[in-house]
């Protein structure tokens, strides 16, 4: 899956010269927490919610909301928003997406497309991913083992599960929290088979297992 396939296309911006209460207003109407920021159709920063809330506290900690709103009122765009961007093709990985936000502990990223602003994905585009990823909206079972980290062993306790009458829905594999030289194993399943049968072969074959 790529950046494309979950990144919004339809995206509001604001000019850096526009007022910082104005980009609040934005966020508030539309629901969002990010405005791409575009000068002369460039783009030359990002606005979020944090970025507003980090703004304030410097500039009015002892005015109430009255007076804060009148100064941003008076705050330019430009003058809030963050300027070190990080941004992402169309075709990346959406997990590569999701490492960058991680990583630099920021809630999305503007899509560029050559220089053009091609889309955003934040962070809840991300939470929609894995769901559809993981396959937890279809239900089904999910079984998590440790397996070796080697060749062909998430085939071989496939291979375990449909012998048994289910169907694959989706597999995940991590390292984390793990014996080195394993990995974890969570498969979704569909279909209802031999459920005791497939947990005592599983069992047998991995020693702990846990389904639900």
């Amino acid at each position: 899956m790529f950046v494309a396939d979950w990144m919004t296309r339809q995206v509001v911006t604001v000019a850096p010269t526009e007022s910082v209460l104005h980009a609040m207003h934005l966020m508030r109407d539309r629901g969002i927490k990010h405005l791409p920021v575009l000068k002369d159709g460039r783009l030359v920063g990002v606005i979020s919610d944090r970025d507003i809330k980090a703004y304030c506290p410097s500039k009015a900690t002892s005015l109430d909301v009255y007076e804060i709103n009148y100064l941003l009122s008076k705050a330019a765009v430009h003058e809030a928003m963050a300027s070190r961007l990080v941004t992402i093709e169309p075709g990346a990985p959406v997990e590569q997406a999701a490492m960058l936000m991680l990583d630099g502990n920021i809630g999305c990223l503007p899509v560029l497309e050559g220089e053009a602003l091609a889309g955003i994905i934040s962070d809840r585009d991300i939470f929609r991913a894995l769901v559809d990823i993981s396959g937890v909206r279809h239900g089904g079972h999910r079984i998590c083992v440790v397996i070796a980290d080697r060749p062909g062993t998430v085939k071989e306790v496939a291979d375990i599960i449909r012998r048994h009458g289910f169907h694959l829905r989706g597999i995940m594999t991590s390292y984390e929290g793990v014996p080195e030289g394993s990995r974890r194993a969570v498969i979704r399943t569909t279909r209802t088979g031999a459920f005791e049968a497939l947990r005592a072969d599983l069992e047998a074959a991995y020693g702990s297992v846990a389904i639900s």
